[in-house]
């Protein structure tokens, strides 16, 4: 029981937000922890630098600008494909139960892994997908062909999978969302 407390408050501490970006140790941490298909599951809405996560670097209002709907707020969820933890948000359509561990249509998914594995994790996705090579993102970049943009930028690995309801994938809409989120890495 004591190991479960402990992972909860962890789980909770590691999504962190505040209204608005701040250096470490200025922010003023709130999150919300809510049960999403009998798992743990921690929300946030805004970005902040202390106890960095990929909620940490990309706002409620910037997924839901890219989806083009509102969306909930960020939950964390295993993110299998990058080694790491993904930042999903949902739209009004997305189905139920929601999911933060596998793709679901109307959402958005951000995924950072920092360090040196950020570079096996980019190149191992890249191997099995169609990749198309984008420039102006980061040191190296590409489109999977399918939904999701790439990047590598130096030991940070972004993917960032938007996936609107009722209309295909528009790499305009991961772009839309790099722009955002790359200055922060």
């Amino acid at each position: 029981m004591t190991v479960v407390a402990v992972t909860a408050a962890v789980l909770v501490a590691s999504c962190s937000s505040s209204s608005t970006p701040s250096a470490p140790g200025n922010a003023a941490p709130t999150t919300a922890a809510t049960a999403t298909t009998g798992a743990m599951a921690t929300t946030t809405t805004a970005v902040s630098t202390a106890n960095f996560n990929s909620c940490s670097v990309v706002t409620q209002a910037e997924a839901a600008s890219a989806l083009g709907a509102s969306v909930t707020p960020g939950v964390l969820g295993n993110a299998t494909v990058e080694g790491g933890l993904a930042c999903v948000f949902y739209g009004p359509s997305a189905p139920t139960p929601t999911t933060p561990n596998s793709a679901q249509p109307d959402s958005v998914r951000v995924v950072v892994v920092q360090g040196p594995d950020a570079t096996t994790w980019y190149d191992d996705y890249r191997s099995k997908v169609a990749a198309q090579p984008i420039s102006g993102y980061g040191d190296q970049a590409y489109y999977d062909g399918y939904a999701s943009l790439s990047v590598l930028k130096g030991d940070d690995y972004l993917r960032i999978a938007v996936s609107p309801a009722g209309a295909p994938p528009s790499l305009t809409d991961e772009e839309q969302l790099a722009d955002a989120i790359l200055p922060r890495l």
